[in-house]
């Protein structure tokens, strides 16, 4: 509190000696006129400068007129900045010194540079830092007390053990923290963008890069973070072991899913899109896959997260990993008396008319539609349908439901019979009785 009494005390006394200087006046007439003249030149020179607001066809130049129109708007400030820098060399040549137009023409340049960034710059996080950071800073370096300011923060202090925590380190650390990580979550998404655009990689391989991008991105901003507050990195090295080991008990899940993520995206054991199947049944097509975890998203429209341990200490299966096509078959029964020639060939030509069923001249003989005689059963004889198709039967591609009711109408027009459980029951008591 001493010292801020102190510094404004300073201050005070600089600016009652300035006003008993005669020069001081010289210059704020100066001062003044040069802000006169540059108004009345710029109010001239904008009554003449006009900026369409349409232009002819075919060049569709909206934005260019409306760039223009800014730039008209930068006018009075530009020629107000001009004139007090002929104010401050005429005042050079008369020597009446050159403090309060060197202060004025500062200001001046301050405001013309906080105007051109406002209306040409629409980053909300620029527009802040400029307007709480970058023009304080200016207008009190033009001033000459930024020094002043520093030191009086520098010695605001609070002492925490060996640890020396000051106002201005604080003050550093939120603006350039803020600066820095504006910049990693700009590089993020972009880095990424740009690993992810390059198609000569698998799909695989730009998961993996783009992960460690942001991994090698926390880190290098972490570094330089502490580096601004003032921690010296090699003090970490002795707390090294201590976290280490708290690292290995209480986050060895984390650590775990992180080295199992790693894993995947390097043995290529599955990507994005593929529909998987896990060991307990669930399953869902990738959609997204972390350092650690997976997510699976299902048919009726749940999310499923997987830890990426899951995938290296279980199995699972990957039904679309190297082919999208896969089989499927149909089971039912026909009675014992039905053609079952006829049948067959009937079946056959329901399944083939299926459009999402793979069959005709590009079909291999394998991927044709085939029906079979299964089994004979207890009440008919068991009938086994297989056919290929692209992607899985589910979700969109309802194939087997199609082909089920295609097949049941295909019989009963035919009069095909599908039997149904028969037992015959004998009544032994009344046979010894007769």
């Amino acid at each position: 509190m001493e010292d801020m009494q102190t510094w404004s005390a300073e201050i005070w006394q600089r600016l009652l000696e300035g006003l008993t200087q005669e020069h001081v006046y010289i210059q704020i007439g100066l001062v003044l006129a040069a802000w006169l003249i540059g108004w009345v030149i710029a109010a001239l020179v904008m009554r003449r400068v006009k900026v369409p607001q349409t232009v002819q066809a075919p060049l569709n130049l909206g934005n260019i007129a409306g760039s223009l129109e800014k730039l008209r708007e930068l006018i009075p400030p530009f020629l107000i900045t001009f004139s007090l820098a002929i104010a401050e060399r005429i005042s050079e040549e008369l020597g009446t010194g050159l403090g309060l137009l060197h202060i004025a023409l500062g200001i001046s340049v301050v405001i013309l540079i906080r105007s051109f960034v406002h209306r040409f710059i629409a980053n909300a996080f620029i527009l802040a830092l400029v307007n709480y950071v970058a023009v304080p800073a200016a207008i009190l370096q033009v001033l000459g007390v930024l020094d002043d300011v520093v030191a009086f923060l520098e010695s605001v202090a609070i002492q925490l053990g060996n640890i020396k925590l000051t106002a201005y380190a604080i003050v550093r650390t939120v603006i350039f923290g803020s600066i820095l990580f504006y910049i990693g979550r700009i590089s993020n998404s972009t880095g990424k963008r740009v690993i992810r655009s390059r198609q000569e990689l698998d799909a695989r391989t730009r998961e993996l890069a783009t992960k460690l991008f942001e991994i090698l991105l926390f880190v290098v901003i972490s570094l330089l973070l502490l580096q601004i507050i003032g921690i010296n990195l090699t003090t970490l090295a002795v707390f090294g072991g201590a976290i280490g080991v708290g690292l290995g008990f209480g986050l060895q899940s984390i650590a775990s899913n992180f080295i199992s993520g790693i894993i995947i995206l390097l043995d290529k054991s599955i990507t994005i899109g593929d529909f998987i199947e896990l060991e307990d049944g669930r399953s869902g097509t990738l959609k997204d896959l972390s350092m650690r975890s997976a997510m699976l998203e299902t048919y009726d429209g749940k999310v499923i997260m997987v830890p990426n341990e899951t995938f290296i200490s279980s199995s699972f299966v990957n039904w679309t990993h190297h082919d999208t096509k896969q089989r499927y078959d149909i089971r039912f029964s026909v009675a014992y008396d039905t053609d079952i020639e006829a049948m067959i060939d009937i079946v056959r030509e329901v399944v083939q008319s299926h459009p999402q069923v793979i069959s005709g001249e590009n079909a291999s003989k394998a991927e044709q539609p085939d029906a079979e005689i299964e089994s004979f059963g207890d009440n008919g004889i068991d009938i086994l349908v297989e056919f290929w198709m692209e992607g899985v039967d589910d979700g969109p591609n309802r194939v087997g439901a199609d082909l089920n009711l295609m097949i049941w109408t295909a019989l009963k027009q035919n009069g095909i019979v599908i039997p149904f459980p028969q037992r015959e029951v004998r009544m032994l008591g009344d046979a010894q009785k007769n």
